[in-house]
């Protein structure tokens, strides 16, 4: 049997976000044993209740009692996907963690597909490719030409289930929403990008939680995430560049305004003022640019720091 149970250790953890999902747990955890069951390794099943309030609590308590590789974590309040994420991770037990949705639109029939270039060393990070029709389909090529054109991701479909090692959320920012952009932060620390297609089924039971209001959080989530990768460890670039040249600017305009004031004998009063201005605006360029480095610096400190804490944990583990 290749379940796991609290004796048994699992290789893989499958979390699942789930929020006012109670017609599809069931359903899903009994495809999930269906798929699972057979595979050579044991795997377990992390079911993150993110603030539901029409019984899912109910329904994942009698789950859990009747299934030892079924695991709850619960919010009090939604808290969003990428903290659900990583709720899930803290409370998972297997070294390949895979990001599966509640709501049926995913199969846990393909689960194993996507765990097994993780499982043969081929792939640090798998991702779906969504396969057949479904809504939002044009919104959700927008959303993958911008990111394969602003990151260089050779990956058709970022936003799906995934499959990864545990150790890729050491370098995920906990950031609401940033769930979407794993693959792009994943390719940006290194590790191997692998996809598979998985199909696309209508959806189960209840809502979606996704509207078109979600499209302008997107794309300045997007411009976000671009910036980090782009100048997060380096804001100078960004700022000091910028106000090097808008200082230069200033000394110039003054050195004009000089040349005509007492070469030309004729003054312009506009011209101080506007040397004063690009001046100050240079300088305040550049005080942005190292605050970000000391920001930047601080980060990587307590990245580092993070690291050694998911090292402790993982020898208890272990232990």
């Amino acid at each position: 049997m290749s379940l796991a149970t609290p004796a048994v250790a699992p290789e893989v953890s499958v979390l699942v976000p789930a929020k006012d999902e109670a017609g599809n747990l069931a359903e899903f955890v009994r495809q999930a044993r269906e798929a699972l069951l057979p595979l050579p390794y044991a795997s377990e099943i992390v079911v993150i209740d993110d603030g539901s309030r029409d019984g899912s609590a109910d329904v994942l308590h009698e789950l859990a009692a009747k299934h030892p590789f079924v695991r709850v974590v619960t919010h009090r309040s939604g808290r969003g996907i990428a903290d659900a994420l990583k709720s899930g991770t803290d409370a998972a037990r297997g070294r390949i963690l895979v990001f599966y949705p509640a709501d049926l639109q995913y199969r846990p029939a393909d689960i194993p597909a996507l765990v097994q270039p993780i499982i043969a060393d081929e792939a640090d990070f798998v991702t779906g490719t969504k396969q057949g029709h479904y809504e939002k389909r044009f919104v959700s090529w927008v959303y993958n030409t911008l990111c394969r054109w602003l990151f260089g991701i050779r990956v058709t479909d970022l936003n799906s289930v995934k499959a990864y090692r545990r150790e890729v959320m050491e370098y995920l920012p906990s950031r609401p929403d940033w769930h979407r952009y794993m693959v792009v932060l994943a390719a940006a620390e290194g590790f191997r990008i692998a996809e598979r297609p998985v199909p696309l089924f209508p959806r189960h039971s209840g809502k979606s939680k996704f509207g078109i209001g979600r499209i302008p959080v997107g794309v300045l989530d997007l411009l976000s995430v671009w910036f980090q990768l782009r100048f997060g460890r380096k804001p100078m670039l960004f700022f000091g560049v910028p106000g090097a040249v808008t200082i230069l600017l200033g000394v110039g305009v003054g050195i004009y305004a000089l040349v005509e004031r007492f070469v030309f004998l004729r003054g312009n009063r506009a011209f101080l003022y506007l040397v004063i201005l690009l001046v100050i605006a240079g300088l305040a360029l550049f005080m942005l640019g190292f605050l970000g480095e000391m920001v930047a610096g601080m980060r990587e400190e307590v990245r580092g720091l993070q690291r050694e804490v998911e090292q402790m944990r993982g020898e208890v583990r272990r232990g």
